[in-house]
């Protein structure tokens, strides 16, 4: 009886897999609902045209003093005080050492000793040429007597002068011994402390560099100087007159430094170990925030690419292929476009190949899109970020650099 129950049981359940299998065979021999097709995808886009983009340049630079001087002795002698504080700011003609002072004022004293007994004997040598002269004149006394008095008076009068010399000289050592600050500035550790003997051979006790203006120096590789050169006389490039590129610097932390500079110097050769030309721009730096030695980013403003075209940089999209873009034809269709993105400026690509004036470039959207499929094209607002909305962008990911006359201020071409 168990068997017969499970015979039974098995068979029920074949027989409802074989009337579910018939009856999905059924449902598929019926007319499938013809495909619908998929909705027209509403793209904004922008029709690109021949414009000057103003662009920016790019460098890593770093600051250099102005006017960075060594403060030295000038005399031999052993080092008394320190009298300034280290790394502090220093004003010009502030007193920084002082040296010990005893041997230069005794020497002082022995020459203005040596003057005086100089200038007694002086007095003696012209009281006995007045006496021998008029005796001289009567022939009381020969001619050789007024010449030897003659003779001592005129060497009494030297040996005055050169006392004389001798007390400046003894002067200016003692002055020497006070060490002053040349310049304003911010000082350097002390190289000596006191109680060292100083001589020419140790005479360097420290540095104080000028903080305002700043030096700020750039390179431009050959490649840069040549590439820019030869767009410049094509006409692609437009610079500044006299090389007035605006100069900004911007920090380690991304910040900007508030005040802009201008570039004011251009080296007359290339570097013979690095093969670069080196630039230098000068900022003014009254709060003293930048300091020699810091890298900082160093962008030049006022270049334009002339009859370039640039789209938004949410246009161009990195493919298999490449750089590309969605044009929209004529027939309302999207394709895909490889180009060729040069400079990045502000919130746009310059595309150096791949588009011409008059086509449409879809600049959001683009996610729904495929080879082909329509669109509904949307002109982008007039609020929308443009192409030409370059001016105050950051800087070319890939750049040509400005010819070095031009930076430099020459203006011209070489």
């Amino acid at each position: 009886m168990a068997g017969e129950g499970s015979v039974n049981t098995a068979f029920h359940w074949r027989g409802a897999l074989w009337l579910a299998c018939a009856m999905t065979l059924a449902a598929c021999g019926k007319d499938k609902p013809a495909a619908q097709a998929p909705p027209v995808a509403e793209v904004s886009v922008i029709t690109v045209a021949l414009r000057d983009v103003p662009i920016v340049y790019d460098f890593v630079g770093q600051t250099q003093s102005s006017q960075q001087v060594e403060i030295r002795a000038r005399v031999n002698g052993f080092l008394d005080q320190r009298v300034y504080t280290e790394g502090a700011v220093v004003k010009a003609g502030q007193t920084m050492f002082i040296m010990d002072q005893k041997p230069f004022a005794a020497a002082l004293d022995a020459a203005n000793a040596e003057l005086a007994q100089q200038v007694a004997r002086l007095k003696t040598a012209n009281a006995d040429l007045a006496r021998v002269r008029p005796l001289a004149e009567r022939n009381a006394l020969s001619q050789r007597d007024l010449d030897d008095a003659t003779g001592k008076q005129q060497a009494a009068a030297a040996a005055v002068e050169a006392a004389r010399a001798n007390v400046t000289n003894a002067r200016l050592n003692l002055g020497y011994t006070t060490i002053k600050s040349p310049v304003n500035g911010v000082s350097s550790f002390a190289k000596k402390q006191p109680g060292s003997y100083i001589d020419p051979s140790n005479g360097l006790l420290t540095y104080v560099a000028k903080l305002d203006p700043m030096w700020v120096n750039f390179s431009l590789s050959e490649n840069e100087v040549l590439s820019a050169r030869t767009e410049q006389d094509s006409g692609a490039l437009k610079f500044p007159g006299q090389g007035a590129f605006d100069v900004v610097i911007v920090l380690a932390d991304g910040s900007q430094f508030p005040h802009h500079g201008r570039i004011t110097f251009a080296d007359a050769a290339f570097n013979a170990e690095t093969g670069t030309y080196m630039i230098r721009a000068e900022v003014s730096n009254p709060e003293g925030t930048l300091r020699p030695g810091q890298f900082v980013r160093v962008k030049l403003h006022g270049a334009e690419r002339t009859k370039a075209i640039a789209v938004p940089q949410e246009a161009i999209i990195q493919g298999p292929r490449g750089q590309q873009v969605w044009v929209v034809g004529p027939d309302n269709k999207a394709q895909q476009r490889v180009v060729e993105a040069g400079q990045w400026t502000g919130d746009n690509w310059i595309v150096s190949s791949g588009l011409k004036a008059g086509e449409r470039v879809a600049v959001s959207g683009t996610l729904r899109l495929a080879p082909g499929a329509p669109v509904r094209p949307v002109e982008a607002a007039a609020g929308q970020k443009a192409p030409a909305a370059a001016a105050s962008g950051t800087a070319a990911a890939s750049r040509p650099q400005p010819q070095p006359q031009a930076a430099a201020g020459a203006g011209g071409k070489p």
